[in-house]
């Protein structure tokens, strides 16, 4: 008995108190850092896309580049967004332009078609950049943040969210006249409005080739507007 309470002694007296180690998973810092100074673009995996469900996406510029809304900048992004509207599987509906970033809504074949549409789109617009203000280097500063819309409540609101988003953002002389649509966006292409689009924009607007394409899916087409035209002077709800 006694040999064996020794030996039970013995082997409780070689335990060791075992600690976890608390390196990896989750805390501050960790994980791969974004490509600009801020992050706020989750890098979890994308959400499923489908045909029939327009996507909401933002782009956002570096830090220390002057406003996208500058005339020549905007003039230089406008042309660009235009002549990748339609590429890839991905079509650009509607867009807003503001100072540090781009709203898009578009609608695509699915991820792939996305993915492939935005990077051609991003690349046109680096290198529109970069020629009107004499640069070189990285444009945007972040991976895109995209959201696909289900509903047509949700569809509603992210027209109005896009379309007149500097009512959000504009400052000063930049702001939106009452009345008025943000002729830094596709605007003047959307067809939901609730007055005629000579009061909104004036005559010649419209006239411009479109920088945009019209829309396919019902959501954007018939959804958006189903519960009444929009009204111009709507501010964007916080999203």
């Amino acid at each position: 008995m006694r040999t064996r309470s020794r030996r039970r002694s013995a082997r409780a007296g070689n335990q060791v108190d075992v600690s976890f180690r608390t390196w990896g998973g989750a805390r501050k810092g960790a994980g791969r850092p974004p490509r600009g100074e801020r992050a706020g673009v989750s890098h979890l995996a994308r959400p499923v896309l489908s045909r029939l469900h327009p996507v909401h996406v933002t782009l956002r510029i570096v830090s220390g580049l002057p406003s996208l809304r500058e005339a020549a900048a905007f003039a230089a992004v406008r042309r660009a967004l235009a002549a990748g509207q339609a590429r890839f599987g991905f079509r650009l509906v509607h867009f807003s332009v503001q100072g540090d970033h781009l709203h898009l809504l578009a609608e695509t074949e699915g991820k792939g078609a996305l993915s492939r549409g935005l990077q051609g789109l991003a690349i046109r617009v680096a290198r529109a950049v970069n020629r009107t203000f004499a640069r070189r280097g990285r444009v945007f500063g972040d991976r895109y943040h995209a959201r696909a819309l289900k509903t047509p409540r949700e569809v509603r609101r992210a027209v109005v969210y896009v379309l007149m988003n500097a009512r959000k953002h504009a400052r000063g002389s930049g702001r939106v006249p009452a009345g008025f649509g943000d002729s830094r966006s596709s605007a003047a292409w959307f067809t939901g409005w609730n007055r005629p689009r000579e009061l909104i924009f004036g005559l010649g607007e419209r006239e411009r080739a479109a920088p945009v394409v019209p829309p396919r899916t019902w959501l954007l087409r018939v959804g958006a507007t189903r519960a009444g035209p929009l009204d111009v002077d709507d501010g964007p709800a916080g999203r």
